[in-house]
């Protein structure tokens, strides 16, 4: 989806542009290509800087309540210094690398209801002002994908998405904020937990898998949450036999939760507690698993979040290039 806007801070008569993606998804950590199209306005200009920001939508919670908002995560150069003339149209190409913890948007073509977008800002006579806004499209690498599968067939069920704004404590994790997959438990392990948080973080030499475990309260316990964290490569994702591989990690998680105290351990605040029980994941033969089948993982609900977001964005820039 391509949103137009004329540069409000320029007023009437002003150069526009467009940012157009490359077709199809791209993963966490790969490149992202595309090219930014200018088209001059009623005098010349120069255009001393193009800039692409990565946006996220996130949550943050408080005391008492959550609020939402946007982050920008990363931001590129990808041209500039030069005069676009009277009506004169640029094209100018662009290849940049997303940070190997962008979140995940899409699982087998179906959205999860992730607000991720792609936002272009040029720098034109001194003045900066932010032109479209695109829709990113992001799918799981392979070993993402490979422990999602795992989940599926083992009778987990995907509830819902979210980036929450904060840090992990005991991780290696780089952006400000973190992507929550929310699971509920299969039968086997419904007695145990309410649901299971699946947080990935990617980098070049790996992932970390982080686990939480909202536990169900009982007799003799108020309930609380439970991590664990887990390391896999990306190479060898076929050799693995990663149901196996998954259904261990949930049982340690469990098993860490009985025997720990959790109030003691990790604090009070999620975003400040350490992951622990950390392990590596180590090959049990060819997992043998469908490429492409979702397995038992399937989207309980699905959040219409993502088009109002960019429905209201694209409302909020006409309003503003109505007033310039």
């Amino acid at each position: 989806m391509v949103f137009k806007r004329l540069l409000g801070s320029l007023g009437v008569g002003g150069p526009t542009v467009d940012t157009v993606l490359s077709p199809g998804p791209t993963l966490p950590g790969g490149t992202l290509s595309g090219e930014v199209r200018l088209k001059g306005g009623d005098a010349a200009f120069d255009i001393e800087q193009i800039t692409l920001e990565l946006v996220a939508g996130v949550e943050a919670e408080h005391t008492e309540e959550e609020s939402e908002g946007t982050v920008v995560f990363d931001r590129f150069t990808v041209g500039g210094g030069f005069r676009l003339a009277e009506g004169e149209e640029r094209t100018v190409p662009f290849g940049v690398t997303l940070p190997w913890e962008t979140p995940v948007t899409e699982l087998y073509g179906q959205e999860l209801g992730i607000v991720l977008g792609l936002r272009t800002e040029l720098s034109v006579a001194g003045a900066k002002d932010r032109g479209d806004l695109d829709r990113l499209n992001v799918t799981p690498r392979p070993a993402q994908e490979a422990i999602l599968e795992a989940f599926g067939q083992l009778g987990f069920g995907f509830t819902s998405a979210d980036l929450e704004l904060g840090r992990i404590g005991g991780t290696a994790q780089q952006l400000p904020f973190y992507q929550e997959l929310e699971l509920t438990p299969s039968a086997e392990y419904a007695h145990a937990v309410n649901e299971i948080e699946l947080t990935f973080l990617a980098a070049p030499a790996g992932m970390e898998v982080v686990l939480e475990a909202d536990k169900r309260a009982g007799i003799l316990s108020s309930g609380d949450d439970a991590l664990a964290r887990f390391t896999v490569s990306h190479e060898g994702v076929g050799h693995q036999d990663w149901n196996t591989v998954v259904d261990g990690w949930v049982r340690q998680l469990v098993e860490h939760r009985e025997s720990y105290d959790p109030e003691a351990a990790y604090g009070h605040d999620r975003h400040e507690r350490s992951a622990v029980g950390a392990g590596t994941a180590v090959g049990a033969g060819v997992a043998g698993l469908a490429v492409g089948v979702v397995g038992g993982l399937v989207a309980a609900e699905v959040v219409d979040e993502v088009g109002d977001f960019f429905e209201g964005e694209e409302a909020e820039e006409g309003e503003e290039a109505e007033e310039g």
